[in-house]
């Protein structure tokens, strides 16, 4: 087992409510020039979870499951409450319903997504068939902070110490294999560069450039899935740095405006190259974390 710093994290709660859809602009404009009126942020997804394409969707940022925020941000704290909500939720973090018809329930942080600010948690479809938008849910946050002792160049965001057992990355010498279901140039990503900090949010790999997807096989991306960006540094920020590699999940559904696409919310980077990607198919939340039995 790798050693790392896990009994020295904090673990807190933070309440988020389920958010409804918004839509700011009635119509987005595609790549084409197409104006289109597409299903987009928040709510509750019926039919859309971790583990199922990012690919093909009449949407446009549709995030799976169940979307969250914290109201605090609207009513008193000037967006603070929004901001540790965000920055504090890890993947894998267990989140309890604290309200309504499925109190009790458990489901598992999946994701976060930038811009909107929402943190994205996956439960059992009958659970979700239970839920209503504005019911609170707890997240056991735990994870910020989390360091890979015996790995310096490899630094570790947005990650509850139970994915990176799931991970179960490889040691070979002083590069850490880390599973992954595709590779992706950083050259396609886009919306989300330039951010200062990887703790919240996503950025998005663009897929309008036909002979790239083919190239690296992206049609098939799934949410939920693992994957490496090459010459990407996410240590203090998203960049390009020839050489770094980044590793990340897919947090939400492909987009038809320029400069978007599946979200990746970032989860360990080098800026040296310590990560070696191994393509492994089954490198998903939804098989990692055993959210679903048919992935």
């Amino acid at each position: 087992m790798l050693r790392t710093n896990r009994e020295k994290l904090v673990k807190l709660s933070v309440v988020g409510e389920i958010a409804s859809p918004t839509t700011k602009n009635v119509y987005n404009i595609s790549t084409n020039g197409v104006p289109c009126i597409l299903p987009g942020v928040g709510g509750i997804t019926y039919n859309l979870r971790v583990g199922d394409f990012a690919c093909g969707w009449e949407a446009d940022h549709v995030e799976p499951c169940v979307s969250t925020t914290n109201k605090e941000n609207d009513v008193r704290s000037g967006g603070a409450a929004n901001t540790a909500y965000n920055i504090l939720s890890c993947i894998g973090n267990q989140a309890v319903v604290a309200s309504g018809d499925a109190k009790g329930q458990i489901g598992t942080v999946t994701g976060k997504h930038g811009g909107i600010e929402h943190v994205l948690i996956d439960f059992n479809p009958e659970i979700v068939d239970r839920l209503l938008i504005g019911d609170k849910i707890q997240i056991k946050a735990y994870g910020t902070g989390l360091k890979l002792l015996d790995f310096p160049d490899i630094k570790l965001v947005n990650m509850d110490p139970c994915l990176l057992d799931a991970i179960n990355p490889y040691v070979n010498g002083g590069m850490l294999e880390v599973p992954v279901t595709h590779v992706i140039p950083a050259s396609i990503m886009g919306s989300g560069l330039g951010a200062n900090q990887v703790n919240s949010g996503d950025y998005d790999i663009q897929l309008f450039d036909t002979s790239i997807v083919e190239q690296f096989g992206l049609e098939d991306l799934r949410l939920g899935a693992l994957v490496a960006i090459l010459d990407a540094d996410h240590s203090y920020g998203r960049i390009y740095r020839k050489g770094a590699v980044s590793v990340g999940v897919i947090v939400h559904a492909n987009c038809v405006t320029a400069g978007h696409g599946p979200g990746v919310t970032s989860l360990m980077t080098s800026a040296i190259g310590a990560i070696v990607p191994k393509i492994n198919p089954k490198a998903n939340l939804a098989s990692l974390l055993k959210l679903r039995a048919d992935i």
